[in-house]
């Protein structure tokens, strides 16, 4: 049987992105060094107690995305998505009940997509070694595998996360507005601890994926200086099948690479939130960096993205291993 390792196009996607020095050269140096300041997260948590832990994960995500090419940008914005609200956790992955509506169900969240790909990983994983994988960490690792399967970079990431127990829609108000201007979203990551860099490198997460039309309608009202004409015109065309039409978040949805930034610097962000990164001169610079240089950006954005992955991460008692990633235990 051939597995996602040995498939010829993973060999040439992983070929083509070694052959980054800049990327190669700091891949250790981010894994040894950076300070997750949780003790109990470890690259190799699962060494002992689960060896076939990453295996699983990645020819898990393999196979899903063979199968749709579209998951990878609802698969790494999820991570995001539950890191952001109550640390990450995979409260994003539980489901609603009669007394609780759970943040999957709120409008912010509706998009996501590939529950299913965490569901299948989840089984496997409790086939093999039971109780011992936690479904934040598997959100975590499916992101990550996410991005190197469409030719991101390559990193690794600590694991050792628990899950919570809690997930409610009312909490998702604290994330990020496609609305914000660069001064709200300055203040917003900042007040998680993210530089005004690493805010634009996650931004860049929008290389993958497409946004509906009901986050981003918002700017065809009125003449928007910071867009386009002609793009303002594709973004119409699209509007016209009604609020959950997608548009492309850049002309290779399916695809990690700095594309994004360059759409940016062509005033051809879908997004409000995107664009604004260009419009502002506090964040310009770094656009027009990435635009440039597209190892500095998968750089930046896996460092980013490190920092991200131990936000408020639940340890011992304050969280727990769901045998259901869509229910507490």
């Amino acid at each position: 049987m051939i597995t996602m390792l040995d498939h010829p196009a993973i060999s040439f996607t992983r070929m083509a992105i070694m052959s980054s020095i800049v990327v190669l050269l700091t891949v250790e140096m981010v894994a040894r060094g950076f300070n997750f300041g949780v003790d109990a997260l470890s690259m190799n948590y699962y060494m002992l107690s689960c060896p076939m832990a990453e295996g699983i994960v990645r020819d898990t995500v393999f196979r899903s995305l063979q199968d749709d090419p579209t998951l990878a940008g609802p698969l790494l914005r999820m991570h995001f998505h539950d890191c952001w609200i109550q640390g990450c956790d995979a409260s994003i992955l539980i489901d609603s009940t009669k007394d609780n509506t759970a943040e999957k169900d709120s409008p912010a969240n509706l998009s996501l997509r590939g529950y299913e790909v965490i569901d299948g990983a989840k089984d496997e994983l409790e086939k093999q070694c039971p109780g011992v994988v936690s479904c934040t960490d598997i959100v975590a690792m499916v992101a990550r595998d996410a991005v190197f399967l469409t030719g991101g970079p390559i990193y690794d990431i600590p694991k050792g996360r628990k899950d919570g127990r809690r997930s409610r829609i009312e909490d998702t108000i604290n994330l990020p507005f496609p609305t914000f201007n660069s001064s709200e979203l300055t203040r917003v990551f900042g007040g998680r601890g993210f530089t005004i860099q690493e805010m634009v490198a996650l931004s860049g997460a929008h290389t993958l994926g497409v946004a509906r039309c009901s986050s981003f309608k918002n700017r065809l009202s009125s003449a928007d200086p910071s867009m386009d004409s002609d793009f303002a015109k594709t973004l119409s065309k699209t509007c016209s099948g009604g609020d959950t039409a997608e548009q492309p978040l850049d002309a290779t949805r399916n695809s990690f690479d700095n594309l994004y930034f360059i759409a940016l610097q062509r005033k051809a962000g879908v997004l409000f939130s995107d664009q604004t990164l260009f419009s502002s001169p506090w964040t310009q610079g770094v656009v027009n960096g990435y635009a440039m240089n597209q190892a500095m950006f998968f750089l930046d954005f896996q460092q980013a993205m490190l920092k991200m992955s131990v936000l408020d991460v639940k340890e011992g008692p304050s969280g727990e291993v769901r045998k259901d990633c869509r229910k507490i235990n």
